[in-house]
């Protein structure tokens, strides 16, 4: 018996060992919205290994240390960080946050010019070192980014997309729960079109449990949601991120975990429905523009669009929207 066990003992440490592939998240961009990304993913357990990306050594190395000293707090994970594109090889899924900072005052269309040249210098390298990896944009203008690195990096539609309004919609639904006093995750709401001024809440196809938001009455002393609120809400979400940013300079805990959760779905393959931007296809008669609708991802990416029912209003605040971003993407030989 003694024998037996040695031999297998033996058997066993002679057997050569297969390396576990395991996941390998991407971020290009180690500022705020980068490394807070990295944490959030982190801190979410979403990824094995994470991957910084920026020109800037010093901060990236900084980060990645500071990242790297709470591990004993997360799931097992390995931080990495270089200002050398072969930090990405080989990720399954890389999220695009670098950019140009926004400033008090300027619109996400102001920052088109240099995000989409950053694009162009920065993609194309990453794309060799990791031509499987699904590619989230991140950076504003983000609808006119995901049109541009799509047709910059030759990457079929799907494999590349935005963030879109994955976070308005975040918003849009904590503002829906503190006024009608539900819990959030009681709320279903899209925001739907650009990431932007002409983005459009999606209301009637809105619900808080199994009630139409446009049929609920209110509870517990909160009132319905009139067109009045309604509208009121709709210009909070738009113009939250310029307070925001007014007050503090950057927008980085929400995306970063929006983000994560999109992340989540691709490394998960969760099929999760997610308002992600994403090239049209004679969605609703629109075509060859990237814009946000309630879309299925999974490890390949966008794998479908859903066509949700919209009122007239909805679709007509659809197509203004596809003409602005086609306007800003023209502008700049898209």
């Amino acid at each position: 018996m003694v024998d037996a066990i040695e031999g297998d003992e033996y058997a066993l440490s002679t057997t050569p060992s297969v390396p576990r592939r395991t996941s390998k998240l991407g971020i290009v961009g180690a500022g705020a919205v980068g490394s807070t990304m990295a944490y959030a993913a982190l801190m979410r357990g979403a990824a094995r290994t994470v991957a910084l990306l920026d020109v800037n050594r010093a901060k990236v190395d900084a980060e990645v240390l500071d990242l790297s000293h709470g591990i004993q707090f997360t799931s097992m994970a390995e931080v990495i960080g270089s200002d050398d594109v072969a930090v990405m090889a080989d990720c399954d899924i890389v999220m695009f946050t670098a950019g140009a900072k926004q400033k008090p005052g300027q619109t996400r269309i102001d920052l088109a010019e240099a995000t989409i040249s950053l694009v162009k210098n920065v993609l194309p390298g990453i794309v060799e070192v990791a031509p499987n990896a699904v590619y989230v944009m991140v950076t504003n203008p983000v609808d006119v980014v995901t049109y541009a690195a799509m047709k910059i990096s030759g990457l079929p539609p799907g494999q590349v997309f935005g963030s879109g309004t994955v976070l308005d919609s975040s918003r849009l639904r904590y503002l829906i729960a503190r006024h009608t006093g539900v819990a959030v995750q009681n709320v279903h709401a899209y925001v739907a079109g650009e990431h932007g001024d002409t983005e459009i809440p999606l209301w009637s196809s809105s619900t808080i449990g199994a009630v139409p938001i446009l049929d609920w009455e209110g509870t517990g002393g909160n009132g319905p949601l009139t067109r009045e609120v309604r509208d009121s809400i709709a210009r909070e979400v738009v113009e939250s991120a310029y307070r925001i940013i007014e007050g503090k300079g950057a927008t980085n805990y929400a995306i970063a975990l929006a983000g994560s959760r999109i992340i989540e779905a691709v490394l998960k393959d969760e099929r999760r429905i997610l308002p992600v931007s994403s090239l049209l296809d004679q969605y609703l008669g629109m075509s060859d523009v990237c814009l946000s609708v309630p879309s299925i991802v999974g490890a390949a990416g966008v794998l479908e669009r859903l066509e949700v029912p919209m009122s007239s209003d909805e679709i007509m605040g659809m197509r203004r929207s596809a003409e602005a971003v086609r306007s800003v993407a023209r502008r700049f030989g898209f």
